[in-house]
């Protein structure tokens, strides 16, 4: 019988190594200036802060959408990360959720929050997958925290993460670069309400994130 001979199977070119660093430089100086000016700073500046040229943005970017999308879901991809080494780390589980809160500050996810609504679908694919990922994890450092007898019962996810962005934003007239200085202050005294310690009647239910997703 004749053998078959099968079709060279075609390999995906991996993507240059300095392709990936301009990428990253893109993202990088995209994250700092729609943080420090909003969504509306010119391509052209976050190019020039990358140190690339306009074209290399384009071709890694098609617009100013998919740019911000991929700001976003860096921006939760490590806050994810930072959660996931703190339940990694162990240790005292209030402690786990307290190095989580402090960390997604330094992020700077609230500042980005409000451009999700205003320059893309929240609900693409990305995205959701990002936001599950911290989803997931606040929840599970809640848990053990609250398993331990250090969280009140009465809070859940989506009341950390809506203070969270609340405090972490800068108010009014008050640029980011300054704001490092009252933002994990009062962090601080915000998670020294949630222990069990310092319990007092809430009113309402916990939230859920769900929730704080909701028009």
């Amino acid at each position: 019988m004749e053998s078959l001979t099968l079709p060279a199977q075609r390999k995906t070119p991996r993507p240059r190594a300095d392709a990936l660093r301009n990428r990253e430089r893109i993202v990088t100086a995209a994250r700092e200036m729609l943080t420090e000016f909003g969504p509306e700073v010119p391509l052209d500046e976050i190019a020039r802060r990358a140190g690339v040229g306009n074209a290399t943005v384009y071709r890694h970017f098609p617009d100013r959408q998919a740019l911000v999308r991929e700001v976003v879901c860096s921006v939760l991809d490590r806050t994810a990360r930072a959660g996931q080494e703190a339940l990694d780390e162990g240790g005292d589980p209030f402690a786990a959720l307290e190095r989580f809160v402090h960390a997604s500050a330094d992020e700077r996810v609230s500042a980005l929050c409000p451009m999700m609504a205003e320059t893309f679908d929240e609900d693409h694919p990305d995205l959701a997958a990002a936001s599950g990922r911290v989803e997931e994890i606040v929840t599970e450092l809640m848990d053990r925290a609250k398993s331990a007898g250090l969280l009140r019962e009465d809070v859940g996810p989506g009341d950390v993460m809506i203070v969270l962005a609340q405090l972490s934003r800068p108010p009014a007239g008050i640029q980011c670069v300054n704001s490092d200085r009252f933002v994990h202050r009062h962090l601080q005294l915000l998670l020294d309400g949630l222990r069990t310690s310092a319990a007092s009647t809430l009113p309402g239910s916990p939230m859920t994130i769900e929730e704080i997703r909701r028009p």
